[in-house]
């Protein structure tokens, strides 16, 4: 089995919230990161697959492509993350946006090959899922 890591980008906006909360207590949760403010995203999702005999290859990067592009990058970038259908009633934080992509790209990649989601949203900020609980 070989993993191979393809990198995406997009830039949204976003603003911190629980609507569960008023907004005194998101303020102090979530500091500046409260206020609408943007990233440029980087993206990096890892599938794995068996080397084709003929090809060399383990995954078709252009199904990745499409399945990535189509179902994430299109809907997210440059927009408002809140404003997402696939993403509402989501507190856009990276956990959280690391598996909201895990949940869209499943169905979208073939069965048991996706094995990482990362969110990179600032030089410092690096989110990553691999399924399971969370």
């Amino acid at each position: 089995m070989v993993e191979v890591t393809r990198v995406y980008h997009f830039s949204a906006a976003h603003r911190l919230a629980n609507p569960a909360l008023p907004v005194e207590r998101n303020v102090a949760l979530y500091g500046d990161c409260h206020r609408p403010h943007g990233h440029n995203y980087y993206l990096e999702v890892t599938v794995a697959g068996r080397p084709d005999p003929v090809t060399g290859m383990a995954v078709d990067l252009a199904r990745l492509d499409d399945a990535v592009n189509g179902s994430v990058v299109a809907e997210v970038d440059h927009r408002a993350l809140e404003e997402v259908p696939a993403l509402r009633g989501v507190i856009t934080t990276g956990e959280s946006l690391a598996r909201a992509v895990w949940r869209i790209l499943v169905p979208a990649l073939p069965a048991e090959s996706l094995r990482r989601v990362a969110v990179v949203e600032t030089a410092k900020n690096r989110f990553e899922y691999e399924g399971g609980e969370g």
